[in-house]
């Protein structure tokens, strides 16, 4: 990552600390920010975030309950992740923004985009949808993290993270991500996924006036293509992309692809829009 270390900071936003990295192009450039997946922390923007850094500044950040940030009160609603990132922004001066969001930072893109409309320019919906999987699915997971933990379902998720060439091939990579999504706060994540279970944002996005992308990889085991999709048709003016040989999290496996996609889309994008 190519965000200097002095630029990797704590603040407190109500109370919660988060962890974030800040790396700041200068007056003028918009704020690209990169919301991370459940069970994750911003290193998986790694490969990606540096590519956008001479054209826009970029923020990183944990959600609380992830990685460095604190647990706060749980369990959490999607609104809690947006207060936390609305802060967030105005801590940094962050006026011009566009949100990359991935799985629940999709969603927490969504209301962000409803909630300060005139600040959100455009966004990147990626392996994402307006309303994730079943309340009792969720229930169901949730029950499963607070008897074992999270290290039982490692390896169920990373099947729906990855795609199969994924996991026999890059098998060292496989294992960090094993270790990044096993030392998670198992209450964090039982946390956020009741906010996940309880979200249905499908009236939202039929709201949204802003430029999106919507994206996903055409193997996401967790949110898939055919899911995306539907969320892109109720999204005014939002566009498609599949990435081939991925899973639901893009941003390791085909890092460049993605870069690709998104690189396109801001390109099309009206400034100011």
């Amino acid at each position: 990552m190519s965000i200097e270390e002095d630029s990797v900071q704590f603040t407190s936003i109500g109370g919660v600390t988060l962890h974030y990295a800040f790396q700041d192009a200068g007056v003028g450039k918009p704020v690209l920010v990169f919301i991370n997946s459940l069970g994750t922390d911003f290193r998986i923007w790694d490969a990606v975030a540096p590519q956008f850094a001479h054209t826009h500044s970029i923020l990183l950040y944990d959600k609380r309950g992830h990685g460095l940030s604190d647990l706060g009160q749980t369990p959490y609603s999607i609104d809690d992740h947006v207060d936390d990132l609305s802060g967030l922004l105005d801590h940094v001066g962050a006026q011009e923004i566009i949100v990359c969001g991935l799985s629940v930072g999709g969603l927490i893109a969504q209301k962000l985009a409803a909630r300060r409309p005139q600040r959100v320019k455009a966004l990147v919906l990626c392996d994402t949808a307006h309303k994730i999987g079943s309340a009792e699915m969720w229930n169901g997971r949730i029950g499963a993290i607070e008897v074992g933990g999270l290290e039982p379902l490692a390896h169920g998720i990373l099947e729906r993270w990855f795609t199969p060439a994924f996991r026999e091939t890059r098998r060292d990579e496989l294992a960090g991500c094993r270790n990044m999504l096993i030392r998670q706060s198992a209450a964090g994540y039982a946390a956020t996924c009741a906010g996940i279970r309880d979200a249905d944002q499908t009236e939202l996005v039929k709201s949204l006036d802003v430029p999106t992308l919507c994206v996903v990889g055409d193997q996401d085991g967790s949110t898939s293509p055919e899911l995306v999709k539907s969320m892109a048709d109720l999204i005014p003016g939002a566009r498609f992309e599949i990435i081939a040989d991925a899973g639901h999290i893009p941003c390791i496996e085909q890092p460049d692809v993605l870069v690709a996609v998104i690189g396109d889309f801001l390109n099309a994008t009206p400034k100011g829009a």
